[in-house]
């Protein structure tokens, strides 16, 4: 029985306990929301998870980070140290989007090594394997798309990124109103380049029900891809991307029917005046889905800097009520990231969750503040670098800092303003 099938049943789970306890939240107020599907628990029954997560209403604002061999950068010891790198600085999920190397290999020590929900988009796999199965991508087969999402399900993968909104109906649509950038997502643009190829529909939506029969077994959140998504703001919220998405809603509600856990994938880049609509779109067309958004970046000109773009837009939507943040590090567009930038991605998107969470109140959320507030009053420098999003950095600076008065920082010095009060008030 999923997740959601026991919701449906007013079960609660041990896992559903589990996640309460984690999200101060009411047991059966949880099952109530996995019910109506607005939220959704990222674990594969066959993964056994040391830190269990759920996304939706309600909640901590969740992040992702993406890690994974490309072509070029193919070493699976690099990205088991950005998934440590990740984990150890606060991201609740990683996705291996690896291309490159030994796919399978690089998967399941990901798998075995984490202990957050892994997440993957299959078919970056399907696409490889026929590669070397065909000598071309543009010729696999529909059994070949689902024996990689049987096999990624049976290694006990949580969630899958499945584009199923990229329809030859979709894709039209955007071909007939033109973009400055096409399709940006790398599946939706292997299953548009294979359906103009092959002059047929796309597997992952003509064969919906297969999808749903195998990630029922294994009780999989289906994570609904944007694979229409802008990859420019002028591209934002255009006639394509607002197609797909009310096809997502669509499928979403298939899926529950089928008891199964679905989360929407969004855009993208957006400016700031569109972030709230779309927001607002994604919830009415998929019945309060919880909703995953890539930043969404606020403008194109951040190069070097996107993981800053992504979680200003980030802290936006997740106020107005996304509920996932996908980081973007600062070599989003340039190169394959380091482990540094993992780093920095994760904590840009950390800062800009739990700015929206203080929005929507969620519980605990301003004790986080008014503890750092309180020590910075107090000047207690050990208790405000317990309390850093990254403490290292923090406690770096503050080593760094050589004041003439130890009770002080070199930034204002003997006229620190809180020191001054201090005395004024006992005056």
């Amino acid at each position: 029985m999923t997740q959601l099938e026991s919701a449906k049943n007013n079960l609660i789970t041990p896992l559903m306990k589990t996640i309460a306890k984690i999200e101060a939240m009411d047991p059966g107020l949880l099952c109530q929301r996995i019910q109506a599907g607005s939220i959704a628990i990222l674990n594969n029954n066959k993964h056994k998870l040391k830190n269990p997560c759920a996304v939706g209403y309600g909640l901590k604002t969740k992040i992702n980070a993406n890690i994974g061999t490309s072509t070029d950068h193919a070493l699976i010891s690099e990205e088991l140290k950005k998934l440590k790198t990740a984990i150890e600085y606060g991201s609740d999920t990683v996705m291996d989007l690896s291309v490159g190397g030994d796919l399978k290999k690089t998967r399941r020590q990901i798998l075995k090594t984490s202990t957050v929900p892994v997440g993957t988009v299959p078919i970056y796999e399907m696409a490889v394997n026929a590669e070397k199965k065909y000598g071309s991508f543009l010729k696999m087969t529909s059994d070949d798309i689902f024996d990689v999402l049987e096999e990624q399900a049976e290694d006990g993968v949580d969630f899958f990124t499945i584009h199923s909104g990229v329809t030859r109906k979709n894709v039209g649509i955007l071909k007939k109103n033109g973009r400055v950038l096409n399709i940006v997502s790398r599946g939706g643009a292997m299953l548009a380049a294979w359906m103009r190829r092959n002059k047929k529909e796309n597997p992952l939506y003509e064969e919906f029900d297969r999808v749903l029969d195998i990630v029922c077994k294994y009780d999989i959140t289906l994570s609904l891809g944007d694979g229409l998504r802008p990859g420019s703001i002028l591209d934002a919220s255009d006639e394509a991307q607002i197609a797909e998405l009310e096809t997502l809603g669509l499928l979403a509600s298939r899926a529950r029917d089928k008891n199964v856990q679905v989360i929407i994938e969004g855009p993208g880049h957006v400016p700031l005046n569109q972030i709230r609509k779309n927001v607002a779109m994604e919830k009415e067309l998929c019945d309060g889905a919880p909703f995953y958004v890539l930043g969404p970046l606020v403008t194109d000109v951040g190069a070097g800097y996107d993981h800053i773009t992504a979680a200003i837009g980030g802290a936006i939507a997740a106020s107005e009520g996304a509920d996932f943040l996908c980081y973007v590090t600062p070599s989003e567009h340039l190169r394959h990231p380091n482990n540094d930038d993992v780093k920095e991605g994760v904590i840009a998107s950390r800062i800009a969750g739990h700015a929206a969470d203080l929005v929507k109140r969620v519980k605990g959320a301003i004790k986080w503040d008014e503890d750092m507030s309180r020590a910075r009053n107090k000047r207690d420098w050990k208790k405000q670098i317990k309390l850093s999003m990254d403490k290292r950095k923090a406690a770096q600076y503050r080593r760094s800092s050589k004041p003439a008065q130890n009770d002080v920082c070199t930034m204002c010095g003997k006229y620190c303003s809180i020191k001054l009060m201090e005395k004024c008030s006992r005056a």
